[in-house]
């Protein structure tokens, strides 16, 4: 797979993939440990995202861009590269921006409420966590852009297509959300354009990323990198739909938009874009079933963010 050296730490012999993704890890590490000072010196959690997505885009950008004794396709290598900053510039720009205008995440304000005078301790083991829980994003990252196969195939092809349709995708969604935010309540529900079909849309177009980077690693002659690779697309998806993601932000959303909320759960999908839900007002008259508004219209009365 990768070539292996005689490098010994503390008598341990790994390889250079290993010890690439050990010091990216302890790097990462770091820039967590700054998330937090910040989070200290600001007391805005809103932050911490912004941090994570330059932190695991930085990290990951000399993870690739850097060239290992293997290497065979330098295009393979840049165009990983040239992907991971693209997606981390534009997605921690677009928090770093929100959190100044709109202050705390309300996800990290339940969590700092519910943890109460252990909150300092307990977020900077929270984060130091996430910089763990980001290796199998370095691993894929890594094996991306350093397979040794030759030449920029298929399945280079599609996954370069897919990538780019899932870094416009997330914008596209965020830009929806903002736009409707900014012309409506701060108490609605935003169920417009991608949001009608996903209720965050803007999390599948982040899985669908890590999707596209796995695909760059997945060769007819590498079975075992071929798995290895999916352990960022898996490792991505389970935190936003099962950990910090999803989960959190329903809550909130229910908690504080109520009714309105659970309605756009009943028709909406909550992660993969899918047509809306066939209303469950249904009339029924005699042999006659009439359905009201059977797929429901995305509804623009004075409604705000989502």
């Amino acid at each position: 797979m990768f070539s292996i050296s005689a490098l010994h730490l503390f008598d341990v012999t790994i390889s250079p993939l290993e010890m690439r993704l050990l010091l990216g890890w302890l790097g990462f590490s770091a820039i967590m440990a700054s998330a937090w000072l910040m989070w200290r010196l600001t007391l805005n959690a809103g932050f911490v995202d912004s941090i994570w997505s330059f932190g695991v885009g930085l990290t990951a950008v000399l993870i690739a861009f850097v060239p290992m004794a293997d290497d065979v396709s330098e295009l393979r290598r840049l165009v990983v590269t040239a992907l991971v900053a693209l997606w981390s510039a534009r997605l921690g720009g677009h928090i770093w921006h929100r959190s100044r205008h709109k202050g705390n995440d309300p996800r990290y304000m339940k969590l700092l409420d519910e943890w109460g005078s252990a909150a300092p301790l307990r977020m900077f083991i929270f984060l130091q966590i996430q910089a763990l829980c980001s290796l199998p994003l370095f691993l894929t990252v890594a094996l991306a852009a350093h397979h040794p196969a030759a030449g920029f195939d298929a399945f280079d092809t599609i996954a370069l297509i897919l990538a780019v349709m899932a870094v416009v995708g997330e914008a596209v969604a965020d830009e929806q959300l903002r736009r409707y935010s900014a012309h409506h309540s701060s108490h609605g529900v935003c169920d417009v354009g991608l949001w009608r079909f996903s209720r965050h849309p803007n999390y599948f177009f982040e899985f669908l990323l890590w999707c596209a980077l796995a695909l760059f690693a997945i060769k007819a002659d590498g079975f075992i990198m071929s798995l290895l690779a999916l352990a960022g697309p898996l490792c991505m998806y389970w935190l936003l739909v099962y950990v910090s993601g999803v989960p959190l932000l329903e809550e909130h959303m229910v908690a504080t938009r109520g009714e309105m909320y659970r309605d756009y759960q009943r028709r909406t999908h909550v992660f993969f874009p899918l047509p809306p839900r066939i209303s469950q007002s249904a009339i029924v008259s005699g042999d006659n079933i009439h359905f009201e508004h059977a797929f429901e219209q995305p509804k623009h009365q004075n409604r705000g963010e989502g």
